[in-house]
């Protein structure tokens, strides 16, 4: 019984909701970042490089030639699909790059609560305890304060 108990409040915390509304925001966000760089990045680099398209270029590693991947994999054919790897390289990329600027703007909010938070005390002379400005006496070193 305790231990339903233990998962319980585990399960309720803020940590875990918090955990799961993130994997299923990033999830989505998964989603985003594939159409991104498949639909939206892909094809004009593509074009750039001569009309190639990354997501059929492979390797075919049996004796039979075919025209495309989606023919080589409908055949069963065994490919090396490194034109996918590439799309889902550049994914993970974008998807790594956005996510580094979200937590350096969470980061920079953290330090900007926290400055103001620094301007309601002031160092005590005695013992450079951060104290309220409305101090009379330090609480820390319990000197009289002018």
């Amino acid at each position: 019984m305790k231990i339903f108990k233990e998962f319980k409040e585990f399960a309720v915390k803020g940590s875990a909701m918090d955990l799961a509304v993130g994997i299923i925001i990033g999830s989505a966000f998964n989603k985003i970042v594939s159409s991104l760089v498949t639909d939206i990045l892909m094809p004009p680099v593509g074009l750039i490089l001569h009309r190639v398209d990354f997501s059929n270029l492979y390797i075919n590693l049996g004796g039979v030639k075919y025209e495309s991947l989606k023919m080589a994999q409908d055949a069963g054919a065994p490919t090396l699909n490194f034109g996918l790897f590439i799309n889902n390289l550049l994914a993970f990329l974008i998807t790594a790059f956005a996510v580094f600027l979200i937590v350096k703007q969470v980061n920079r909010m953290k330090r900007k609560e926290e400055k103001e938070v620094k301007q309601d005390t002031f160092k005590c002379p005695f013992c450079d305890s951060d104290i309220s400005l409305k101090a009379t006496r330090c609480p820390h070193c319990t000197s009289a304060l002018g």
